[in-house]
């Protein structure tokens, strides 16, 4: 069945010596695995599969088949900064590896889908980008069903095990400074986001927390590779 969809490629390998398998989210089908042939020997597209390109594409797809394929690809957006700015395109890889590892499901979200999108586009035009990742991921964990309740009192931490504010310690329990900047990021919009000041080490400590929120509550999660690089270039 020939249709159009829009996508968002999440990650890309090369398959037998010019074709590449790219695994994209899309508007219309979720999580979506494309065989894209010859494309090491057509000039320029290599060039549309950078990670988080927004595409319009012609797909042929067929039910119950693991690798579908592209008849017509086009740029949905041309981002600006978002693969040109080392700062950015370093957030690019660490984002796109998360959600290639947890984004799986081959049904429609189109409400989450909307979310990445324009979360994109955003990144791509902000010039203060720093704490960027960091919200972006907290709520991302509403789209997955686990995002943090508000708290109730000011005397309550977070507990990364039950996604609860609580008046005990416990083993997952945030320190008293990352439990005050996870109540500041709740309800926090993007264009707030420079509000947040946190040096690197902060950073990386309260994203290290956040990915074990993820990794407690996502049986399939992992750290991604990716992460070493991140904290190196915004070091």
């Amino acid at each position: 069945m020939r249709t159009s969809n829009h996508v968002i490629v999440l990650s890309k390998i090369k398959y037998h010596d010019n074709d590449l398998i790219v695994k994209c989210y899309t508007k219309k089908r979720g999580v979506v695995s494309y065989l894209v042939k010859s494309a090491f020997k057509k000039k320029n597209t290599i060039a549309y599969f950078q990670l988080l390109s927004q595409l319009t594409v012609e797909e042929n797809y067929k039910t119950n088949q693991s690798l579908h394929y592209l008849s017509e690809i086009k740029l949905k957006y041309s981002y600006n900064t978002l693969h040109s700015n080392v700062l950015k395109s370093s957030i690019v890889i660490f984002l796109a590896e998360i959600l290639s590892i947890i984004l799986n499901e081959e049904e429609e979200n189109e409400v989450l889908y909307n979310y990445l999108e324009t979360t994109l586009l955003w990144l791509d035009t902000e010039k203060h980008f720093a704490n960027f990742h960091i919200l972006f991921l907290l709520k991302l964990t509403q789209y997955l069903g686990f995002y943090p309740e508000k708290p109730k009192d000011n005397t309550s931490i977070f507990n990364l095990e039950s996604g609860l504010f609580e008046q005990n310690m416990q083993k997952y329990t945030l320190s008293t400074f990352n439990n005050a900047i996870l109540k500041q990021l709740l309800g926090m919009k993007f264009d707030t986001l420079n509000t947040l000041k946190l040096n690197a080490k902060q950073r990386q400590l309260f994203l290290n927390d956040l990915l074990m929120y993820f990794e407690l509550h996502l049986g399939n999660f992992r750290k991604p590779k990716s992460l070493l690089v991140l904290n190196q270039v915004f070091n």
